[in-house]
């Protein structure tokens, strides 16, 4: 329990920016950081290694990933394939209902984005960005799965939060890519809403490494 505690401690400090990537940290650091005890640290590390989110560096201590061109492509490429093989199971799985609600918070931030440039709702609309993400993954009702997906979601934050300011133009684009892929997934319109899905993902990519769309 206290290394899953450890583990879990940690990877929230990465997924919510406060461990950067690229950064070196040492075992008591993460100790302190974390309120974990140094064992259960010591027990995590090999986990968040396999996971590829904490790399050892001989005589210096732990490295968080920097954001290298592979990195950033790997993740992005693993984020395709998995989210691009759930819109079967998120069309029929999830609640009409709840799309439709989708679609109408994305239509009103649209509106106050436009009208006003909010900060709070270009913040509020990354978050539903990546609610909805996480439940397409949720609907294929595999945790094999949404445990890969979790690990690749974190290094994708990690990404977003080093590279992509969240920002009303980025909040408009982004919310425009999602209806594209909302409408067509409450038609039940599978075809439609992949390849809008791939776009959108293709776009953050481009995005991430700095190019342009």
């Amino acid at each position: 329990m206290l290394k899953r505690a450890a583990y879990e401690r940690i990877v929230e400090l990465l997924d919510q920016g406060a461990l950067k990537p690229g950064t070196l940290v040492s075992q008591r650091e993460l100790m302190e950081m974390t309120g974990s005890t140094l064992g259960s640290i010591r027990e995590a590390i090999p986990r968040l290694e396999a996971d590829g989110l904490l790399e050892t560096i001989p005589k210096r201590g732990l490295m968080v990933p920097s954001l290298d061109v592979s990195f950033v492509r790997d993740a992005y490429e693993l984020r395709r394939i998995l989210e691009l093989s759930a819109i079967s199971s998120a069309v029929k799985r999830i609640p009409k209902e709840t799309i439709a609600e989708w679609i109408k918070q994305h239509e009103t931030y649209l509106a106050n984005i436009q009208a006003k440039s909010d900060q709070d709702d270009a913040d509020a609309m990354q978050k539903l960005d990546w609610d909805i993400h996480a439940a397409l993954i949720g609907s294929m009702q595999n945790a094999l799965i949404a445990n890969v997906y979790r690990v690749n979601s974190v290094k994708i934050h990690m990404v977003v939060q080093s590279r992509l300011q969240v920002t009303p133009f980025n909040a408009e684009r982004i919310t425009g890519e999602h209806l594209a892929i909302l409408r067509p997934m409450l038609s039940s319109d599978i075809a439609e809403a992949e390849e809008a899905l791939e776009r959108h993902i293709n776009n953050s990519l481009h995005l991430a490494l700095g190019e342009q769309l």
